[in-house]
């Protein structure tokens, strides 16, 4: 004898069905309110297009006109060519070292900096890291608002920069 299924309450087979109907009207009307919902795209900053910076070595293009009066700088045309981005440049520690001079805690508000010894040697003392000394090849960043200073630099020391972005203030600190 065959196995027969039983039959299911019609009060059952009607709820079951008006659900069905009641989950999707549910379902399109929220599919509806999502539609209606705007949609903001995060605004992208646009930046004018970066054009390429060839920079040759000329002594001439050592100038004493930048932030320490102790120091040359060679600016390498990045600031320009970035639309102020980043700037990169050398700068010639003018020698002999004077430590009243040099050595003033302070802290820049960068996004991003990176130093690189040329030529010679500096000492450098960073809040948290101490006094290291940094010669011919090494190479360090600086977190954002870092504190730091100069103690002590070889006459003949000449150091990459790159800094973001280009415009930023420095600040010097009480001691």
């Amino acid at each position: 004898m065959a196995k027969q299924k039983a039959s299911r309450p019609a009060t059952k087979t009607a709820v079951k069905k008006r659900s069905g109907v009641k989950a999707a009207a549910r379902s399109s009307a929220r599919k509806a309110v999502k539609a209606k919902a705007p949609t903001v795209a995060p605004k992208k900053s646009v930046r004018p297009k970066q054009r390429i910076a060839i920079s040759h070595h000329r002594e001439e293009d050592f100038k004493a006109d930048g932030l320490r009066a102790y120091a040359k700088y060679r600016d390498l045309g990045i600031a320009e060519a970035t639309h102020g981005l980043a700037q990169a440049h050398v700068i010639r520690l003018q020698g002999p070292c004077n430590p009243a001079e040099v050595s003033k805690l302070h802290y820049h508000d960068v996004e991003f900096q990176m130093v690189y010894v040329l030529k010679g040697w500096v000492k450098t003392y960073m809040d948290g890291q101490g006094e290291t000394l940094m010669k011919q090849g090494s190479a360090w960043t600086q977190p954002p608002k870092i504190k730091h200073m100069i103690l002590d630099y070889s006459d003949d020391v000449e150091l990459l920069e790159v800094i973001l972005p280009a415009e930023f203030k420095t600040v010097e600190l009480k001691a």
